[in-house]
């Protein structure tokens, strides 16, 4: 197998805990010897085992790793300000002759001084193969690490002539069932959900994840709403996951919700520094198109994920009513793209380009 074949594996290896890092990255790992698997292993979740512990455990079950070719899609940790020992160190002690790496880590206390480290006892490092492909598949974490802000991922539902709801607000359903699971898949994989006021007050949303067979977390579910006015009988703030319930306000809530909840904020910067703080670093903003435009308008959006049903509604919500581009040189354009069909519905995502309102 040729060394992208094998770093191709290593990313199905880190997919398989999609969703279930945070806020780490997902790795996944493979140890070759005399032209042969011997072991694999990925990163299962915050707090367990390195993908490149797990493989080398993984192999020892059959023959020692002395002298093979470790392939892993993100470069080896070398600092101990976290609770699972140093790969790098590790890689050291068992003897592997050589290390191939898709992706520098972009965390400062890494960032190419694990390869450094590795050089340093002899062992031969390649790095930088399907590099772009490494980075799209933890684009959260490289985004996370290097803007020091949460990764935001707009989803919606819209016609073919752009709309999202009709002019009174009603939205409830435009995709079809198969579109409506899915979407609930990708809530799976996102720490929390973003809504509007206006949201909780026309939809009275649950911001849950269902679908069957789920056992994970249920997000957190984040309310933004400048006038304070929210429905107290909502679900957010009634169900048996009101206390994953943060409310953000611009001015103080008509009702009483428990104060560490809630937020006063002047700003989306605040918002957004908070959450970080709280560390939920990969939100799904699932709002309208006022606020959709304030995060666009922001440059606060990090990837588009649109499912699209070929209805139309003439008149009704535009995805971003709010949004005036000075001109067509200043458009977003979505890049990256990936689509496909869900039953009845065309599902396209991408990461918008961001340009000047």
């Amino acid at each position: 197998m040729t060394n992208e074949e094998l770093i191709k594996r290593t990313f199905e290896l880190a997919r398989l805990a999609h969703g279930s890092t945070w806020p780490n990255p997902m790795v996944g790992a493979v140890i070759v010897k005399d032209g042969k698997i011997i072991g694999e292993g990925f990163h299962q979740k915050k707090g367990s085992p390195h993908a490149e512990v797990n493989a080398i455990e993984n192999a020892k079950q059959k023959e020692s790793v002395r002298g093979s070719t470790l392939f892993v899609n993100l470069e080896p940790c070398c600092h101990t300000n976290k609770t699972t020992p140093p790969c790098a160190q590790r890689l050291i002690e068992e003897g592997i002759k050589k290390v191939v790496i898709s992706n520098l880590d972009p965390n400062p206390s890494v960032n190419g001084k694990g390869v450094e480290l590795l050089k340093s006892h002899g062992i031969e490092v390649q790095w930088g193969v399907l590099e772009t492909e490494g980075e799209k598949l933890n684009e959260v974490f490289f985004l996370n690490q290097r803007l020091r802000r949460p990764f935001i991922h707009f989803k919606a539902a819209l016609t073919l002539d752009g709309k999202m709801a009709l002019n009174n607000g009603i939205s409830q359903w435009i995709t079809g069932q198969e579109a409506r699971e899915h979407a609930h898949h990708l809530r799976s994989l996102h720490q929390a959900i973003f809504v509007g006021g206006e949201t909780v007050r026309k939809d009275n949303p649950k911001l849950t994840i269902r679908v069957k067979d789920y056992h994970g977390k249920q997000p957190w579910r984040i309310v933004l709403t400048k006038t304070g006015v929210l429905p107290p009988e909502s679900h957010l703030f009634k169900d048996e996951f009101k206390s994953q319930t943060l409310i953000y306000t611009q001015k103080n809530l008509d009702f009483m919700f428990p104060s560490p909840q809630v937020k006063k904020v002047s700003t989306l910067s605040e918002v957004l520094n908070d959450l970080w703080e709280r560390g939920l670093h990969n939100i799904l903003l699932e709002c309208g198109p006022r606020l959709a435009s304030t995060f666009m308008s922001e440059g606060l959006i990090d990837r588009i994920s649109l499912y699209q049903n070929p209805s139309f509604l003439g008149q009704g919500q535009d995805i971003f009513k709010n949004l005036e581009y000075k001109s067509l040189n200043h458009r977003s354009i979505m890049t990256d793209l990936e689509t496909k069909w869900i039953g009845n519905d065309h599902y396209i995502t991408g990461r918008p380009s961001c340009s000047p309102v």
